[in-house]
């Protein structure tokens, strides 16, 4: 390890590490515009000097590794000039236009001019202006004010994968922009607002609605994917003004999907904040009492036998827990959470979630997909693949469509049966099987919905455990979830009970007049005419699919309006926050459900959310341990099931990434995204 000497303090640093990082460690602020830690290192802004011992000139500390028995001095007095003639310089053309631009107070540049920029400027002449340029709609564009530090340029084309950035021109007439100035294709786009550091690319639909000391801010979860990246929620009154992420090394690092950033104004659309009842064939307006009062005695007027209840891709794990507690205090046994008609055994943990967990894709160096379009269903895991390609080392094989992923891989089948010879050692990929170190298999939804997917699991956890995939400290069997509320429900072993239906043959039996009265706890990608006659009861929160057929409606509440647990695809416990007040009479799922059970003369003893998280703890002790992924036995399946493998080619779930959820297809920033990326044909999103 180098020692160096920082302002006459000896320091111990690893190998690799810059003088800007030293200096960090050892607790020196060094200002900077072109440098990001996650980025490539571009040393173009200047604003990072500092001065070295026998350099004739300030070193860009951003680009200078450290060595031994190095003197570096941040503090001296021609530190502190060069400082002031880079931001000079900078701001030679920079716009006088900070009262109206939307960094305002969240500006790097505003903030180190205070503190290390000089006091007069000494040019006079006209300030150069630059067109803007048009990049869709999400990123707004005001390119005067670019200071030309390319890291949006880098973000794209080695993070997004999308090398649509670049500049043209040279000296003081160049230019950032896309190439093509067409509407940017990537799913991880709107991260360019957070790494410019000056107000070139702003947010589209926030532009002129707020100011950063206006806003409340309240730390959260996301659930418009499964992966549970952390985010930030700031409102202003009872309105979402933007969804920022927050960092978290072991998920989504510091970005989010432009589906987490950009579809909050679809939380105030066709929303549901009364209760209904459907009288004479439309639905009206009751109070909650009255629909409560009317789901009891609906209930208690059915035999247990001919009620069945699903639990839907936003439910949290409080609501399916009171449900399940309902379902069973009634009698019934047909409950199920796999609303997809997805084949996972809630006994056997290891086989529906992602067990390596996501930092763990940074050790491996073999990936083999399986039915699974990562880029739309998890663009943070799809994203975190590529960071391991780009560190070197990394094969990716493919089993499925062929899908433009962002980095190189090996398409090896569009179908099953390939399977079967991965696991003979019949296919050429094997031999980089045999070789890898730590090797891991990624298993998508669209393999686990059709009619031979028993077999597919069961031959996956075959190949994982020939190839060398389960070891003592790694187990490299995924299964990638896509829906927020699934991997909690099947925790909570919200599936169907002893003699009970699952979700197909629930839906036959409503289509027969088997099942009279089904509850649907956010349920929403099912078409309404798949429950007959029943008698539908709906909790949710939007007027959507779910919605529309029900017969009795009880509004509950979006993931910004209430504190609940979700448990992501690495069986991950964490949190919401609440962050806006209730709309309406709208209530928290568990309230109502608990309400209903009440009213039936069932005392689950549920006064507090906390004593819900008491039986969720009692139901699957990995509740106790929020913000943490407990790894879970391997269990193999031995049972052999008889169908043959499907030649049918794998789909991806996700035919549409910009609307997947009520909440995303009430987006009208969504539906633009459709309109203009998807519709344009500049990127496969339907493909």
């Amino acid at each position: 390890m180098p020692k160096l000497t920082i302002n006459d303090k000896e320091i111990d640093v690893e190998n690799g590490l810059t003088v800007l990082q030293a200096c960090e460690q050892a607790g020196f602020e060094i200002p900077y515009f072109c440098y990001h830690p996650r980025l490539s290192i571009a040393g173009n802004c200047r604003m990072c000097l500092v001065e070295m011992e026998k350099s004739p000139k300030p070193i860009a500390s951003c680009a200078m590794p450290v060595a031994e028995g190095m003197v570096i001095r941040t503090n001296t007095p021609l530190v502190e000039k060069a400082r002031k003639g880079v931001l000079e310089l900078l701001l030679i053309n920079h716009p006088l236009d900070c009262p109206i631009c939307d960094q305002g107070g969240e500006c790097d540049l505003q903030d180190l001019t205070v503190s290390y920029g000089p006091s007069t400027s000494r040019f006079d002449l006209n300030k150069r202006a630059v067109s803007n340029k048009y990049m869709g709609p999400l990123i707004k564009t005001i390119m005067t004010r670019c200071i030309h530090c390319t890291r949006c340029v880098r973000f794209a084309t080695e993070i997004a994968g999308t090398p649509e950035m670049g500049g043209i021109h040279r000296g003081e007439h160049t230019e950032i922009t896309s190439y093509l100035e067409g509407a940017l294709s990537s799913e991880l786009s709107g991260n360019l607002i957070d790494v410019c550091p000056v107000g070139a690319l702003t947010n589209k639909p926030y532009t002129f609605h707020g100011r950063p000391w206006e806003l409340t801010k309240t730390n959260s979860i996301d659930v418009m994917d499964a992966v549970g990246s952390n985010i930030r929620i700031d409102t202003r009154g009872q309105q979402v003004m933007r969804v920022l992420p927050r960092l978290n090394e072991e998920i989504n690092e510091e970005w989010i999907s432009d589906k987490t950033r950009f579809s909050y104004d679809g939380l105030a659309r066709q929303r549901l904040d009364k209760a209904y009842i459907r009288k004479e064939g439309k639905l009206t307006a009751v109070p909650l009492t009255e629909a409560i009062n009317t789901v009891a005695h609906v209930l208690k007027a059915t035999p247990a036998n001919e009620i069945a209840a699903l639990s839907g891709d936003l439910a949290d794990c409080e609501s399916v827990t009171v449900l399940k507690e309902l379902m069973l205090a009634l009698g019934s046994p047909h409950l199920d959470c796999r609303v997809d008609e997805t084949v996972h055994d809630a006994s056997n943990r290891s086989t529906y979630i992602f067990n390596s967990t996501i930092a763990g894709i940074e050790e491996s160096d073999f990936i083999l997909i399986i039915a699974s379009n990562v880029r739309h269903e998890a663009p943070l895991i799809n994203a975190r693949i590529r960071k391991r390609y780009l560190q070197g080392g990394l094969n990716v094989a493919a089993v499925g469509q062929a899908y433009d992923l962002t980095y190189p891989y090996t398409h090896v089948s569009e179908q099953a049966p390939v399977i079967k010879e991965i696991l003979e050692d019949a296919h050429p990929i094997c031999a980089q099987l045999k070789a890898a170190r730590k090797p891991m298999i990624i298993i998508g939804q669209g393999a686990l919905n059709r009619r031979d997917s028993r077999e597919i699991l069961r031959l996956c956890q075959e190949i994982a455990e020939k190839y060398n995939m389960i070891q003592d400290d790694w187990n490299g069997f995924n299964v990638l979830h896509t829906a927020a509320g699934r991997v909690g429900a099947l925790d909570l072993g919200f599936v169907p009970q002893d003699k009970g239906l699952n979700v197909h043959e629930i839906l036959v039996a409503c289509q027969r007049g088997q099942i009279k009265t089904i509850l649907l706890n956010n349920v929403d990608n099912i078409p309404g005419g798949s429950f007959g006659e029943a008698c539908v009861i709906y909790i949710g929160h939007h007027g959507d699919e779910g919605a529309h057929r029900a017969d009795i409606i009880l509004p509950g509440l979006a993931y910004t309006e209430k504190f609940a647990t979700y448990v992501n695809t690495e069986g991950r416990p964490q949190q919401t926050e609440k962050a806006v007040a209730n709309p309406g009479e709208a209530q928290e799922d568990w309230w109502l459900l608990n309400e209903v059970a009440v009213k039936l003369g069932f005392n689950f003893k549920f006064e507090t959310r906390q004593d819900i998280i008491q039986k969720m703890i009692e139901i699957n002790p990995i509740f106790a341990k929020l913000n943490q992924v407990s790894a879970a036995p391997w269990t193999k399946i031995i049972s052999k099931y008889p169908e043959t493998l499907s030649h049918i080619s794998f789909k991806s779930p996700i035919v549409n990434f910009y609307m997947t959820d009520p909440i995303s297809r009430h987006s009208s920033i969504m539906a633009a995204c459709m309109a203009e990326i998807v519709g344009s044909g500049c990127s496969k999103k339907c493909a």
